[in-house]
């Protein structure tokens, strides 16, 4: 880098430094110091190194920039303003307000640029490494000698908060294994943290940690200009690795009195400490959101070479594809991820053999996955028990990446982290499974799932505590109603296999936000459809299974979900009474239905019900009201055989027939 370029660089970093602070001030909210520290290696990337093209946030090839410490999240809508991505000074002025496109910290579909949530610190570490996993398996579908579709790679911004969670731990250890070499890191290493200084409670050697995984680590001076361009430059050669970049900054660099402090981390640096700012970086301290003519004409013409780089690949891509329509084909296959008419057709024929829903679950994966080749998944290490194993099409390992299988490790906190970063990536659907108990560990990645609104599929096996001997630890009891607090999540428990492959279906065919399949361990009967409902009725959250005489109103209701609609089922059938059973695998699906079906199935005229669910009862009170009943867990799980804990919890035919009984009689 020339003198002057290094001038014109310096002028840039500082006028990010300027923005990014008016932007915290006039909000009177916000995190200036990263911003500030990191500005220099901003600048530097986004205008020499970045593949991005701010008139197509959406170009399929562009690099992915995340910001995984998304409290900086001034700086980054500063270079989406520069960068030409529609983010307005207006909108830079209303940073942090009610229905601003600058929210306080970074969110997926709501600013463009912005590749995927963050702020709850390490998860864009893993997602990441999803973006970069991705972009590998598409590379390894898609490219040839002589032809390349695919060819960008992944930008991750962390700082010591992210590297002291423990999801960056899982995530790069994944990323080291799988020799991810387009995923590059860089690590804002300035010190400092909310309380003080890291050495309070951090005393890693961040390179040894790295080079454990695996990475190639690369240091520099993270405020000469000069050197991190070159650094970076080193970064992009193939190594077969990724790359840490540890970046030494200041934290607060350019604030005469916080540089260097806590004291700029999280708070406005005040008025007056923002005019002595300015002033020492040689702006007007009586104006703020000012860009420097030269400045506005530097990021006008990266965004010029940007878009016409964009428009010549495109170009290049569109020329491949039309020469191979089979390529095409699959190309838009992997984009669209579109479904076949009629999936059921596709379905395994059951029989009368009772199988576990985590069975039947692998068997109808198997029977989708020759024809979505876009559907992939795995587990975190219990693919044997979860089922999730597609059966002769090839595992993601280090350097083969045409595989369909992928090992996430022990590691439920970074699979489901990275899972998000492969379906805001896009070109695949993704599922990753787990025991239910362990949902525990992955909740802070699906909730920002669900946040995002990203189609991910969690694969959530041993429902209950039907686990049996492993006991109490591996049996889940409050976590399906907790699941079910969380907005936009889908939660599916179905009955037998029939519903199994159904929730698949609805899984599959869910465009706007993750869904969790609860699955059982033991063995259920497959229902005999031929005189019980559909199971298709789980589409729709809740059905009328069976009645005794639907011509008439039943004397109570039995609700259930999963394993106990069996149970509930076989009491009711043995009874004179006339009953309805309700199969209601999905809260979230039944509460979408219009209010004349939701009271065909539950009519408010019937107020004995009876819900029978292997689980806490928390929340069942809106379904069954005030004269209703729950035969639900009351505490934990046991170790014991299945048959012994359900005589032991009271899920057996007498007990519910006793229940159901003193319910009528009351």
């Amino acid at each position: 880098m020339s003198t002057l370029e290094t001038s014109a660089m310096a002028l840039a970093a500082d006028t990010l430094r300027c923005l990014a602070a008016d932007e915290v001030q006039a909000a009177n909210s916000g995190h200036p110091g990263v911003a500030l520290g990191l500005a220099d290696v901003a600048a530097v990337l986004w205008l020499r190194h970045l593949k991005v093209c701010g008139a197509d946030p959406a170009w399929a090839d562009r690099d992915r920039f995340v910001m995984s410490g998304g409290h900086a999240s001034s700086l980054l809508y500063a270079l989406l303003h520069l960068s030409g991505f529609g983010v307005s000074l207006e909108d830079l002025r209303r940073f942090r307000q009610l229905g601003s496109r600058t929210p306080g910290h970074p969110e997926f579909g709501h600013t463009p640029g912005v590749e995927t949530t963050t702020g709850p610190l390490g998860q864009g570490i893993a997602a990441g490494v999803g973006m970069a996993l991705a972009e590998r398996m598409l590379a390894a579908r898609f490219n040839a000698p002589g032809r390349t579709l695919v060819d960008h790679r992944t930008w991750v911004t962390c700082g010591d908060g992210d590297l002291e969670e423990g999801v960056s731990h899982e995530a790069c250890s994944l990323a080291g294994a799988l020799g991810l070499e387009r995923l590059i890191l860089l690590y804002d290493s300035n010190g400092i943290t909310i309380e003080g200084a890291t050495g309070l409670a951090l005393a890693d050697d961040a390179r040894r940690r790295f080079e454990g995984y695996g990475w190639r680590v690369l240091e520099v001076d993270g405020h000469d200009l000069a050197a991190i361009d070159r650094v970076l430059t080193e970064a992009e050669a193939p190594c077969g690795r990724p790359t840490l970049v540890i970046c030494a900054t200041v934290i607060g660099k350019g604030s005469p009195g916080k540089a260097g402090s806590a004291a700029s981390h999280g708070a406005p640096l005040g008025a007056e400490e923002l005019r002595r700012t300015k002033q020492a970086l040689g702006f007007d301290p009586d104006q703020a959101f000012v860009v420097p003519q030269a400045v506005r004409a530097l990021f006008g013409a990266r965004a010029e070479a940007m878009r016409a780089l964009r428009d010549g690949e495109v170009a290049r891509a569109e020329a491949i594809l039309a020469a191979d329509p089979g390529l095409r084909a699959r190309w838009e296959a992997h984009r669209d991820q579109p479904l076949p008419g009629d999936l059921g057709a596709l379905m395994p024929d059951w029989g009368g053999k009772a199988i576990s829903t985590r069975s039947a679950s692998g068997k109808v994966l198997n029977a989708l996955a020759p024809v979505l080749p876009w559907l992939v998944g795995g587990s975190a290490d219990l693919a044997p028990s979860n089922m999730t194993a597609l059966a002769g099409l090839g595992d993601v390992a280090r350097g083969d990446y045409a595989g369909r299988n992928l090992h996430f490790g022990i590691r439920e906190f970074a699979m489901a982290a990275v899972m998000g970063g492969m379906a805001v990536h896009g070109g695949f659907r993704v599922y990753g499974g787990t025991f239910f108990v362990f949902c525990d560990y992955l909740r802070p990645a699906l909730r920002v799932a669900a946040l995002m609104g990203v189609p991910t599929v969690y694969v959530l096996t041993h429902d209950s505590f039907y686990v049996g001997e492993d006991g109490p630890t591996h049996e889940p009891v409050e976590q399906l109603p907790a699941l079910r607090a969380m907005p936009n999540v889908c939660d599916i428990r179905p009955a037998d296999a029939t519903e199994t492959a159904v929730a698949w279906e609805v899984a599959l065919r869910r465009r706007g936000g993750p869904t969790c399949l609860m699955l059982s361990r033991q063995n259920l009967p497959v229902l005999d459809r031929a005189a019980l409902a559909p199971a298709e009725g789980l589409a729709r959250g809740a059905y009328t299974l069976w009645q005794r005489d639907p011509s008439a109103t039943p004397e109570a209701i039995l609700i259930a979900s999963g394993s106990e609609v069996a149970l509930a089922l076989e009491v009711a059938q043995t009874s004179a009474r006339n009953l309805r059973v309700v199969s209601m695998p999905s809260w979230a699906l039944f509460e979408e239905q219009p209010a004349d079906y939701r009271e065909a199935v539950l009519p408010r005229a019937v107020a004995r019900r009876l819900a029978v669910e292997a689980a806490i009862p928390f929340g069942w009170e809106r379904y069954v009201g005030a004269e209703g009943a729950v035969l639900g867990m009351t505490g934990w799980g046991a170790s014991g055989p299945a048959a012994v804990l359900a005589e032991h919890f009271g899920f057996t035919r007498a007990n519910l027939a006793a229940r159901l009984e003193a319910l009528l009689e009351d």
